[in-house]
């Protein structure tokens, strides 16, 4: 059972829209590195966990902790996108292909399936791929993929960070950073 309070881990918040930075975002949602794979991949390896259930329950809370993330990514790839000028949307389209067709409407499938909201998928468009989960049922094998999922997840956040200027999106990052850090200490100890 999972529990939803009406307030974000960390409160989202975007001075100057970007649907570019948007698209960015996706990756961390749903790309190989992204939050929707550490949080299904925390989630099965806890449903499968036949040992002492401290490892079980820690596995649970830092699974259902990545759903907030998830929901303050998705936040803010919304709030670049349906925040932004026209001046800078018309920037962006004359400037990135990929954001003209989003913007022109000729990429029905963002449009139609996401109404410009963050959707399963990579800053590409790629679909989520539930192969990239590991749950081997082995918690040692897992721990170890664990410390490589968040290291992986900690320099998208990285990157994504030195990417943009906007103070608002430079908070979540540095929020998440620290997480992923603290999370990849977690499976270290």
């Amino acid at each position: 059972m999972f529990y939803h309070d009406r307030k974000l881990q960390f409160p989202v918040r975007v001075e100057k829209p970007n649907p570019q930075f948007a698209r960015m975002l996706q990756q961390a949602i749903g790309g190989i590195e992204g939050e929707i794979r550490v949080c299904l991949q925390y989630l099965f390896q806890s449903w499968n966990a036949r040992g002492p259930m401290k490892y079980r329950d820690m596995l649970l809370n830092t699974g259902t902790e990545e759903i907030a993330h998830i929901e303050m990514l998705a936040t803010a790839v919304a709030l670049n996108l349906e925040g932004a000028s026209a001046d800078v949307k018309e920037a962006m389209a004359k400037s990135d292909g990929a954001v003209g067709a989003v913007l022109g409407g000729t990429d029905v499938r963002h449009f139609l399936s996401a109404g410009l909201g963050a959707m399963a998928a990579d800053a590409n468009g790629v679909p989520f791929n539930g192969s990239w989960v590991v749950s081997s049922g082995n918690i040692a094998a897992d721990m170890h993929a664990n410390v490589m999922a968040e290291a992986t997840g900690r320099v998208l956040a990285t990157r994504l960070y030195e990417m943009t200027d906007d103070r608002g999106m430079k908070d979540m990052l540095a929020f998440l950073i620290a997480r992923d850090t603290m999370h990849q200490n977690q499976w270290m100890a």
